[in-house]
């Protein structure tokens, strides 16, 4: 089982910036969600990947079966806060 506090390091270990909230009810189904201008220019497929990538091996070996995955650039993330 990985800790979301765990998830949240792995994400920032490769995207420094980041700023992340992980959700889980399980332990092994997570909900994440990352900003960070890394992502501008980037389509979502691509930005998708980036944080994949970071949980890659609990992912390969099954400690995470499951993530959703939002992304967001600083920008659209205050654009969504101000629509809701």
């Amino acid at each position: 089982m990985v800790s979301p506090d765990q998830v949240e390091a792995m994400i920032k270990g490769e995207i420094p910036d980041a700023q992340v909230q992980v959700l889980t009810s399980d332990g092994e189904h997570y909900e994440v969600i990352v900003v960070s201008p890394v992502f501008e220019g980037k389509r979502l497929v691509q930005q998708h990947q980036l944080v994949y990538h970071a949980i890659q091996t609990e992912m390969l070996t099954g400690a995470i079966h499951a993530m959703a995955v939002k992304t967001y650039t600083p920008q659209a993330w205050e654009s969504s806060k101000q629509a809701v």
